[in-house]
């Protein structure tokens, strides 16, 4: 019937080994991710196809392109592997999908064709997938939750407050602000702060300045875009104690006598609070930089002599003076907090959705690679099962797109034909599906390239 946007794929019988690159590990957790929600999706189509007395030809894992690794016919449908793993199909017969079996279409339609069917049992065969892939994600967030528990950390207990890049205190915040609430109610997760800005359009937020005052800042509507422009996704960053993790033997900071554990208080008198307060822009046509720094807290001042690419030869860490707090939830809580986390992640990605479409989110765009990087880079099973859940919910929302080749294509000509009461002739199907494809194919390879390039030059 119709590819997932030709990024679903399938694996079997693997097996993970601890001694596995990252670099693997990630994809085979992709692999199997995407194996899982793919199935999952073309049975979405498949059992209402079926209830409906549609016939199903094929259920493929994989695409046979012009041979399978394996096929078995049960009954009226043939089930097998196919040897390119860009995803799986069902091929419902009498409908124009990606097999393009126009030959079929010129037939005399049957009583047990897909275009025989009344509008409104197409229409659910269509959101089938769709409906299993948003329905998926929140029962694994909902699993998760339920096995795992949450993690909590209330803003009293980030007691140092937060640091405030350029951006935010253009609009009010300080250095050292703690964040009592967002919109008039405190965050669960006090980390969730640059979220909300960025995805959820708040109204206000309020503060308590380092000095005590209160204060209500009043958000800009547009300040998500405004992060978005300026690069800075964490404008509000909670104070910490930055170390030296690890030395480049040779390069300056070695030479300059830094060691690992050494805290990082100031840098050419500027305090150091978060991992943003030390950029290498800042190092630019610089001859030296002066560290304040505590050692076993002994104060202590070092110059350190950057090389021609501002470069010193170190990378850092943060240390907090603060603990999540680990909360077990009973299945009523996780059933009502894991449809809330899954709301609240479906509207968080539609609501970042409109900045691809600036010249700035184009570059952004990503394929395989950004999907991988979601998952751990160490096999771990809640990690894995809470990308497997935010996949399926972009999935859905991916899906439901009105491009033809796409469930929503295919759903809003129905809805046209519907509403008009007319439908589409069977020949601007035909381009309109081999446009959909063509078009999906050029995101592809458009989002992939990205990972390239950034893979290549960043």
């Amino acid at each position: 019937m119709k590819q997932l946007g030709l990024t679903e794929m399938l694996i079997f019988g693997l097996n993970l080994k601890k001694s596995m690159d990252p670099f693997v590990i990630k994809g085979i957790q992709l692999l199997l991710s995407l194996s899982i929600l793919v199935v999952l999706h073309e049975l979405g189509h498949f059992i209402p196809a079926k209830l409906f007395k549609t016939k199903v030809e094929k259920f493929y894992l994989f695409f046979d392109v012009n041979f399978a690794l394996f096929k078995k016919k049960i009954g009226e449908t043939e089930y097998g592997i196919g040897w390119l793993p860009l995803g799986g199909y069902v091929k419902i017969a009498g409908m124009i999908d990606e097999s393009m079996d126009t030959e079929q279409m010129k037939q005399p339609p049957q009583p047990w064709e897909f275009r025989s069917k009344p509008a409104w049992q197409r229409l659910i065969i269509m959101l089938g997938g769709v409906t299993v892939n948003i329905v998926l994600g929140f029962l694994i967030y909902m699993m998760i939750l339920f096995v795992w528990g949450k993690e909590t950390l209330p803003t009293e207990d980030v007691t140092k407050g937060f640091t405030a890049s350029a951006i935010a205190k253009n609009i009010g915040f300080q250095d050292g602000d703690q964040i009592l609430s967002v919109d008039g109610k405190p965050l669960e997760y006090v980390m969730d702060v640059n979220r909300h800005l960025f995805l959820r359009s708040p109204k206000t937020v309020e503060v308590r300045h380092a000095n005590g005052a209160k204060e209500i800042i009043a958000i800009p509507e547009n300040f998500g875009t405004s992060m978005f422009e300026a690069g800075d996704m964490f404008p509000l960053n909670p104070i910490a104690s930055i170390y030296v993790d690890s030395l480049y033997p040779g390069d300056p900071a070695e030479k300059a006598g830094l060691q690992i554990g050494d805290v990082l208080v100031s840098f050419d008198g500027k305090p150091i609070n978060a991992l943003g307060d030390l950029r290498s822009e800042d190092l630019k046509a610089q001859d030296s930089v002066v560290f304040n720094i505590l050692r076993e807290q002994e104060a202590k001042t070092i110059t350190v002599y950057p090389t021609e690419n501002a470069t010193l030869g170190f990378m850092v860490k943060p240390k907090f003076d603060f603990n999540t707090t680990h909360v077990d939830l009973d299945l009523d809580q996780s059933i009502t907090e894991g449809f809330t986390y899954g709301y609240w992640t479906l509207h968080d990605y539609v609501a970042q959705f409109k900045y691809i479409f600036t010249k700035k989110g184009a570059t952004q765009v990503g394929g395989f690679g950004a999907i991988g990087n979601l998952f751990p880079a160490q096999w771990d099973w809640q990690g894995f099962w809470s990308s497997t859940a935010l996949i399926s919910i972009i999935l859905a929302f991916m899906n439901v797109l009105p491009i033809p080749a796409l469930d929503g294509g295919h759903v809003m000509f129905l809805m046209y034909e519907m509403v008009s009461g007319r439908k589409p002739n069977d020949k601007f199907m035909e381009y309109a599906q081999m446009f959909g494809f063509f078009l999906l194919l050029a995101l592809v390879l458009f989002a992939n390239g990205n990972d390239l390039y950034r893979w290549l030059f960043t």
